[in-house]
């Protein structure tokens, strides 16, 4: 076999038991395990192996606790072998310590006395993670690697270090520079608006207008108006000319949230304009050159986008050129933590409180909970906890979640999941019916879903 293809681990750790049995856990799964007990041997070992994953104690020194040391080692791996995935060890649960790793540039983190299965599968992730860019990385000179974008953070901050919102990072790096049509797949609250400007500051048209129309918001009436625009006198009411937002974004960007909700005969309309490039106002007697870029987004499953009574086919062939799906936050846990502290830190700013800590127990507790709003429902937890708590640490009761039940085990988890989720769906848009009296438009704002959807919503729980 290619000496390319083994796959390869460095374990360090002082702990010479620790060493050998983590080894005898890792036997069948990697070609190549060497164990390091002194770490000013690091070097040594990266000078005449390279690794895809390393394995790293924290702390090294009789009573020490600080991670210090950890922390130092990590960073001299990242100089030296910067495409080595890192996972850290620590027999100190504090998130804190471990949230500063994964900002220094860990891959994950495992807290001693550690689940094996657990240690094993983290193992294989870092390994395949390490794999999977360094297959998309062909050309190292002309491309970023997704860790040093990671640690170059520009207006909009998409934070998470996991394989799935790496892969996502990716694709934008790759399809950013172009001007093909992007389709944006998600369930709400996964940051799909966020994407939608990270595309656009990467882009050639960074310096040129980002217009977002949020189609789940629009009245029907009132759709061709606001996309294509209006001249006076063109129907009762059109008091004056009125330009339609997809000439706003000449030269720049048109990103449509929620274009599912785009009635079929708009549809058509918008295809139009895509193929040809040209846009004509309602009442005018002639077209005007456009050249945009357009970003759609949908809530959508793609099965219900392929119904073709629901979508037309030629039009999502022309906004999927390239088509990113957003992972849900249940989905991307291992973020969590990095996700907290990035809220507590902007809302301990913002409203001028001290940073208040959180235990690991919170944070698995947050891990633990299945976050059907998402990223979304994430930060407004936070944000509340951090105005409502008077005190230095944040506690689960404090989050106010709706359902704090841990999630199901193996056994159960296929049969019990849908249901709570069903009924934590369900509970949420009558919380909100119930706030704005009835009011579709309030509640559905409040949800962060289109009207159409949150009618969708009320039909199928008859509420």
């Amino acid at each position: 076999m290619n000496k390319d293809n083994l796959s390869s681990i460095l374990i360090v750790d002082d702990d010479k038991e620790i060493l050998t049995s983590v080894k005898l856990l890792l036997n069948s799964s990697f070609d190549i395990i060497q164990l390091c007990d002194e770490p000013k041997q690091i070097p040594i070992f990266l000078d005449n192996t390279t690794y895809d994953v390393i394995l790293l104690d924290m702390n090294f020194s009789p009573d020490s606790c600080t991670g210090a040391e950890g922390l130092y080692w990590l960073s001299e791996i990242n100089q030296l072998a910067p495409e080595t995935r890192v996972i850290m060890m620590t027999a100190y649960g504090e998130v804190d310590l471990a949230i500063q790793a994964l900002k220094s540039g860990a891959s994950d983190f495992i807290v001693k006395p550690w689940d094996k299965n657990k240690l094993l599968a983290t193992a294989i992730e870092a390994y395949k993670l390490k794999k999977s860019i360094k297959k998309r990385t062909t050309n190292v000179t002309k491309r970023k690697s997704i860790k040093s974008r990671l640690r170059q953070p520009s207006e909009q901050l998409i934070i998470g270090q996991s394989s799935a919102i790496q892969e996502v990072l990716e694709i934008i790096y790759l399809s950013a520079p172009t001007d093909a049509n992007i389709l944006i797949l998600g369930e709400n609250g996964t940051g799909k608006g966020l994407i939608a400007r990270e595309i656009h500051q990467q882009s050639s048209r960074s310096k040129s207008s980002f217009i977002s129309i949020d189609l789940g918001t629009i009245a029907e009436g009132l759709f061709e108006s606001e996309l294509f625009g209006h001249k006076k006198g063109a129907f009762t009411g059109a008091t004056q000319n009125r330009v339609g937002h997809i000439v706003e974004a000449n030269k720049g960007t048109l990103f449509l949230d929620e274009v599912a909700n785009l009635p079929t005969q708009l549809q058509t309309k918008l295809l139009s304009v895509l193929s040809q490039r040209e846009v004509k106002a309602i009442g005018a007697n002639q077209s005007k050159s456009v050249d945009i870029r357009v970003i759609a987004a949908t809530n959508l499953p793609r099965s219900e986008l392929l119904d073709n009574t629901q979508f037309r086919q030629d039009l999502l062939y022309r906004l999927n050129t390239v088509e990113i799906t957003l992972p849900a936050l249940r989905e991307r846990s291992e973020d969590i933590p990095l996700l907290v502290d990035y809220f507590l830190d902007m809302y301990s700013l913002k409203y001028n409180r001290s940073k208040p800590h959180i235990s690991m127990k919170t944070i698995t507790a947050l891990q633990r909970y299945p976050w059907p709003g998402n990223v979304r429902e994430l930060q407004n937890s936070v944000e509340r906890a951090v105005i409502l708590s008077n005190e230095s640490e944040l506690y689960i009761r404090d989050f106010q979640l709706v359902a704090n039940q841990p999630k199901a085990d193996k056994q159960t988890k296929s049969q019990t999941q849908p249901l709570e989720l069903g009924n934590l769906e369900k509970q949420r848009v009558e919380n909100a019916l119930q706030k704005y009296a009835g009011n579709i438009s309030h509640a559905a704002k409040e949800l962060g879903i289109s009207r159409a959807a949150l009618y969708r919503r009320i039909e199928k729980y008859e509420l």
